[in-house]
């Protein structure tokens, strides 16, 4: 027990100092507006680089990925068909598409899959 929290602490402690000399190390002194700013071939930037990100392409993406996810939670119901009685496999499965079925109902009725407003 004493030595592993004597190991606990020294990985603490070591952590601790690398993450210290990281931080040191890596401060830039220097900052330029050239530096800073986009580069374009040479010439002053046209406009900002920071342009705002549109939430909804962001909400798109993130309901495309639950439903990916899902779509993988999915495929292993057809490769436990044969190893599991006909009932319980439909009544996972049925169970499963329908929490899909009435979560896409409802992101639709909140008007989350609409592109443009």
């Amino acid at each position: 027990m004493f030595t592993l929290t004597l190991f606990s602490l020294l990985t603490i402690i070591v952590c601790y100092i690398v993450m210290t000399l990281a931080s040191v190390i890596s401060k830039k002194t220097i900052t330029d507006r050239e530096k800073n700013s986009p580069y374009e071939c040479g010439f002053d930037p046209k406009g900002s680089a920071r342009f705002p990100f549109s939430l909804r392409f962001f909400l798109i993406a993130v309901i495309f990925l639950i439903f990916d996810v899902e779509i993988t939670l999915l495929l292993p119901l057809a490769s436990i068909f044969n190893v599991t009685n006909l009932f319980s496999w439909l009544s996972t499965g049925t169970l499963f598409l329908l929490i899909l079925l009435i979560g896409l109902y409802y992101e639709w009725a909140q008007g989350a899959l609409e592109w443009s407003k």
